[in-house]
């Protein structure tokens, strides 16, 4: 392609820059910090907020492409098109999505717990996980997450991102309360790994403009790979501006699994088959795969397999 043809082609991709999410949590800067070392953030306008705005912002179509807690897609999967091995999730301990409790986990019956999460995901989970596995229906309601706060009020406190890495490794031990993480009670529980949030795009965006999307996926993979290449490195900037050392970062982010593929779907298919018919969607619930370019359309949906 010549400099004028390639200057029409930049030009025509920024004139339609896709509306990208970003959650602000250190569990995703993984998927984002590549993106900056190349420069295709130039490419994308940019938005960064909380897992829940992020994920109604998407179900409303301010955003055409961006992450989206797993409720949230299931919910609305007849939307949205996830992309393949790409998802902020674990496959035992997570570190950041925790119950912090002054009580053993079973003695939660009756109990107040409060729930200082904004990802309805790690909610879900947690209520599961006390109903299912440990016979309990504790009191629940909602409050900030500020973890000496809700003690005050709370038997347990659910809590995710940065605020439960804080809380846990720090505040917990402190206070004398016990930690459980959420990751690894459902992997003891299931065997399966658990996705918190996947990236999807909107159907009607990827209608219009499915090489865009395409070459949004592609850079989210590559700067994803390019991070944990270089995990040491993005966990020593991180540290700059975090509460917590470049080591513990490390270990953080090599304790995150950033894959979507069958493994990792059957732990979505075994949340949805326990949660779908008492949280708004079908327990046998569809999710359509981006395909590769030029892949013919299935002629029947594909199962959640």
């Amino acid at each position: 392609m010549d400099s004028l043809g390639e200057s029409t082609a930049t030009d025509r991709r920024r004139s339609s820059r896709p509306r990208v999410g970003h959650i602000q949590f250190l569990n995703c800067l993984p998927l984002y910090w590549g993106l900056a070392r190349t420069g295709t953030l130039l490419d994308l306008e940019l938005s960064k907020d909380t897992p829940e705005k992020l994920s109604e912002r998407l179900v409303r179509g301010d955003l055409d492409i961006g992450p989206i807690t797993l409720v949230e897609f299931l919910r609305n999967a007849d939307q949205l098109v996830a992309f393949p091995d790409l998802a902020v999730g674990c496959d035992g301990p997570v570190m950041s999505c925790v119950i912090v409790s002054q009580l053993p986990l079973e003695k939660l019956d009756g109990a107040r717990v409060a729930l200082g999460s904004t990802s309805r995901t790690s909610v879900r989970l947690a209520q599961l996980l006390l109903s299912e596995r440990y016979g309990v229906a504790p009191d629940y309601f909602g409050c900030p997450p500020d973890l000496g706060v809700m003690m005050q009020e709370a038997d347990a406190a659910v809590l995710i991102g940065d605020v439960a890495l804080r809380a846990s490794l720090h505040d917990a031990p402190r206070l004398g309360l016990e930690v459980h993480d959420l990751g690894l009670l459902w992997k003891e529980w299931t065997g399966l790994p658990f996705v918190f949030a996947v990236w999807a795009a909107r159907k009607d965006y990827l209608a219009r403009e499915e090489a865009i999307v395409h070459e949004v996926h592609e850079a989210f993979l590559g700067s994803r790979d390019l991070s944990l290449e270089e995990v040491a490195k993005v966990a020593e900037q991180a540290a700059r501006w975090e509460s917590f050392d470049a080591e513990l970062l490390e270990r953080y982010f090599r304790t995150l699994d950033f894959r979507f593929g069958p493994e990792q779907l059957a732990g979505v298919r075994e949340f949805a088959r326990r949660t779908g018919p008492t949280t708004g969607y079908p327990a046998d619930v569809t999710v359509e795969l981006l395909r590769a370019p030029g892949r013919p359309a299935p002629r029947g949906p594909s199962p959640l397999a």
